[in-house]
């Protein structure tokens, strides 16, 4: 079926499980969204950064057979490295699949791996965006650990968003704050990150990350100097977005297209 067929409904099924999970808990809709089969077969994403193990951990209570796609973009820290073996063991994640970017294109488009230096979002493109998409196919959706307070592009975000009339992504942690965070890894005993304690309270690649200074945003650290905010693995309506689009907007934005057909 053409994308456009599957837009209105898609929108509409976002739409009526955001309906229907509004009062859930973040548990609960990670616990619905991976048994209802209205969601579809879902693969968590994780980078593994900061605050990563809160929905790591929760996926390995609830279902710890569920895909884990950890997006390695060959610039990563080495404790990012360390921790994503020490976290699968310590969670027991029993199906974790290690996304890369093809060779053969790095070595057209980076071949000496200064591409960031000129064009953050042409490497994201190529490190981050290109093969996490490859990787996504044949899946209905995914699980993201995106939060309303992270910043303002941000402030908006459902349980559950269409993604790109393709895809469903479900933000069970949309509605924590970063007390509710460390609460959880508190009273888990999980283990934090190394570089988190070096002034790291967000944590992407090593060429486009840089410690936080007190009083600075947690996230002053990622792209600093730029505009940039999101590495731009969200994408709606066929574009990589910094903020996210709601159900309504999204049916609405359906239902114009078709209008004007």
């Amino acid at each position: 079926m053409p994308l456009d067929d599957l837009a209105p409904a898609l929108a509409r099924k976002v739409a009526g499980l955001n309906a229907r999970y509004r009062h859930h808990s973040a548990t609960a809709v990670l616990e619905h969204a991976l048994k209802d089969p209205e969601v579809g077969a879902l693969a968590l994403v994780s980078s593994f950064g900061a605050e990563s193990v809160v929905l790591l951990h929760l996926v390995s209570v609830i279902a710890p057979g569920t895909p884990v796609l950890f997006i390695d973009t060959r610039m990563l820290f080495a404790e990012t490295l360390a921790y994503q073996q020490e976290l699968a063991a310590a969670l027991n994640l029993t199906d974790i699949r290690t996304v890369r970017a093809d060779r053969t294109l790095l070595n057209r488009d980076d071949p000496d791996g200064t591409l960031h230096q000129f064009s953050t979002d042409a490497c994201c493109a190529i490190r981050k965006v290109a093969p996490l998409d490859q990787a996504l196919r044949g899946f209905d959706g995914w699980i993201t650990g995106r939060k309303r307070f992270q910043n303002t592009d941000r402030a908006a975000i459902d349980f559950f968003e269409v993604e790109d009339a393709r895809r469903i992504k479900v933000n069970p942690l949309a509605h924590w704050d970063r007390a509710d965070l460390e609460d959880y890894m508190v009273n888990n005993r999980l283990p934090r990150h190394p570089l988190v304690a070096k002034g790291y309270p967000s944590i992407g690649c090593a060429p486009c990350t840089t410690p936080v200074k007190p009083g600075e945003d947690p996230r002053a650290g990622r792209w600093r100097g730029t505009a940039k905010q999101e590495c731009g693995i969200h994408f709606i309506n066929g574009r990589a977005v910094r903020g996210p689009l709601p159900a309504e907007e999204a049916l609405a934005a359906s239902k114009n297209k078709e209008n004007a057909a």
